[in-house]
């Protein structure tokens, strides 16, 4: 297709775990289209969906505005990784009010997770790591605590001698939502395709 005929998609979101399956379908759906895709913050999402410059926005919550279509899409649950010898490895279940104080790993790049961790864990202090490989070396080597997701559990290799614990929190158990302007025809489109996605 020429190029001043190709169309182009721009992909806002929160975090970067709905992108996984997003992107791809997207692509599948549209194989002519251009999809680009950014992470930003939430204030700024909404924004671009209602003015169209973003064509989707992903939220980790409903979306009020009634002049932005708004549907369910994933769904991800928050875990913290404990050394077994941990004295909270106890815990069956666990909150980031517990966590408080204890200092922890962190990929960079994981969008909203980043400032929601920091706000509830305000005495804890946090290693970075922008290297996958860094990362998961200190996983294996250090005591720090670190996370994972449910819909990215990490390696078993990886969290050897780590019990992954549910967090509580309802903040850390979200439905990212999918939103764009009511004239915006991509998510009337897709819908149908993406709403088997969230699960009761």
């Amino acid at each position: 297709m020429p190029e001043q005929y190709q169309c182009y998609d721009t992909i806002h979101s929160c975090a970067p775990v709905p992108l996984w399956s997003l992107l791809p379908e997207l692509s599948r759906r549209f194989p002519d289209n251009i999809i680009s895709s950014k992470l930003t913050n939430m204030d700024e999402i909404l924004q671009n969906a209602s003015s169209g410059n973003a064509d989707i926005g992903i939220l980790p919550q409903a979306c009020s505005d009634k002049n932005l279509l708004c549907i369910p899409y994933l769904k991800e649950q928050l875990y913290v990784c404990i050394p077994k010898k941990h004295k909270l490895a106890e815990y069956s279940q666990l909150s980031l009010s517990q966590l408080n104080g204890f200092n922890c790993l962190l990929r960079d790049e994981i969008g909203f997770w980043t400032n929601l961790v920091k706000s509830k864990m305000p005495a804890s202090r946090f290693l970075i790591q922008t290297d996958e490989f860094e990362f998961e070396e200190l996983v294996r080597t250090s005591t720090l605590l670190c996370f994972s997701s449910s819909k990215a559990p990490g390696s078993e290799q990886t969290l050897k001698g780590r019990k992954r614990i549910p967090l509580t929190d309802p903040e850390v158990n979200v439905t990212y939502h999918l939103i764009s302007s009511a004239k915006s025809t991509i998510l009337q489109s897709v819908s149908p395709t993406f709403e088997f996605r969230y699960q009761k």
